[in-house]
């Protein structure tokens, strides 16, 4: 088993990584646009909120949608043709100029990009062994810490000085080179075409989501995301105004996060090759889980000490996300894997979502600006935490074995019967 990358995987794992950027940067770039989108679009917070929900909800549904098409074709032109349609929806951002055309141009976004992380995923899980996965992984986890220490300020810079529209024109810049780089040199990837179905799209993503080992992995995906965005919508709010961190500063635990995850996310990866993924992801969990409850619990606080335990909080979650993505991508057949992965992202999407609103509905402000039961909101992410280190360990087990099925065959991949069998 190759220990290290071939420069064709090395250049795989970087386009990858750079279509995870911009797709990133593209739907964490409104939050900060807000102020300017609602003075100069003349629109309500309300309003705002739909500009903003549109993307995740409109992503959400297009991956359901294209779950049954997506084993139909080569999966290179499949991410071509999602990647394309993302652009264009960012164009159409970048020239938005009402509230009506800024809305229709999050969906058409949302409906492109939602897919082409799926489509990533499964790539990944065709072209690179289990045993490298994890160091994949913890590479294409550093697109999101990229967004925040490059993209999010120089998106700011731009809009402060050029407008709104500016950062989606930047998007859309560096996006469409690469774009053109993958389909000049990404041979195609039809391994999975050559696996007999007969099955029709929608006959093909039912048998997907009826699998009960397909459906433990997507309740356990549902987990993983709950867990992150309960906390996200209101960390700048409970900052500012429990933490006592002034308003100028909070780009500096944005970068400082950012920037140590940067550097953490494939060294993990490397990580949980080397001594396991479920092994690090329980510590992940369980270190996740106790700067949680201390951070949910604090008052006042210098900036040092919030930066210092938002970093280690950042570190732990990538932890999370690396590992429980590489084992779950090791959970579908290869004749699956594209309509797995839409579907698990789908999933993602839609329980980030509702996360966000059973957190608006546990958290309350206060007439003076802080964010009440906050601490409550903490303990409720712990045990999602802790949750998740119990429906991982089933999906671990399930994993190993198949992979040592694949080993005894030579590598070759087993028939779902065999597999079905041996879990």
């Amino acid at each position: 088993m190759p220990s290290v990358f071939t420069r064709y995987q090395k250049f795989v794992v970087a386009v990858l990584a750079f279509l995870q950027f911009t797709i990133i940067l593209d739907f964490m770039i409104i939050s900060p646009l807000g102020a300017l989108l609602l003075r100069d679009l003349n629109i309500t917070t309300r309003q705002f909120g739909l500009v903003v929900s549109a993307y995740a909800f409109s992503a959400g549904a297009s991956g359901l949608l294209a779950a049954g098409f997506a084993d139909k074709f080569d999966r290179k032109r499949l991410l071509l043709f999602f990647y394309a349609g993302f652009m264009l929806g960012t164009l159409l951002c970048g020239v938005a100029g009402s509230y009506a055309f800024l809305l229709g141009a999050r969906i058409v976004t949302g409906v492109f990009g939602g897919v082409v992380g799926s489509v990533s995923m499964a790539i990944i899980a065709d072209l690179f062994p289990l045993a490298l996965r994890g160091r994949v992984m913890g590479t294409i986890q550093t697109s999101f810490a990229a967004s925040q220490v490059m993209g999010l300020p120089l998106g700011v810079f731009l809009s402060n000085h050029w407008g709104w529209h500016a950062p989606f024109i930047m998007i859309l810049a560096v996006g469409v080179p690469v774009g053109l780089v993958i389909a000049a040199r990404m041979q195609p990837i039809v391994e999975h075409l050559k696996v007999p179905s007969t099955k029709d799209p929608v006959q093909h993503l039912v048998a997907t989501v009826s699998q009960g080992r397909y459906v433990r992995t997507f309740l356990a995906t549902m987990m993983l995301a709950t867990g992150g965005f309960m906390l996200m919508p209101f960390g700048s709010a409970f900052t500012v105004n429990n933490l006592g961190i002034p308003l100028e500063k909070l780009p500096w635990i944005y970068m400082g996060t950012g920037a140590v995850t940067l550097f953490a996310g494939p060294l993990l990866g490397k990580l949980a090759d080397t001594i396991g993924k479920y092994k690090v992801f329980v510590i992940g969990s369980v270190l996740g889980a106790a700067i949680v409850a201390i951070y949910c619990n604090l008052g006042r606080s210098s900036l040092a000490t919030v930066l210092a335990i938002n970093a280690v909080l950042f570190v732990a979650i990538t932890c999370r996300m690396i590992t429980a993505s590489a084992l779950i991508s090791a959970v579908p057949d290869l004749q699956d894997r594209g309509a797995f992965m839409a579907v698990n992202t789908s999933l993602q999407q839609f329980s980030g979502g509702l996360a966000s609103s059973v957190a608006g509905l546990i958290v309350v402000q206060a007439s003076d600006g802080r964010i009440q039961r906050y601490d409550l909101l903490g303990w409720v992410v712990v045990g999602a935490m802790m949750l998740m280190v119990a429906l991982m360990y089933p999906i671990n087990r399930a994993v190993m074995r198949k992979a040592s099925l694949a080993a005894a065959a030579g590598t070759k991949p087993q028939p779902p019967s065999a597999v079905a069998a041996a879990e």
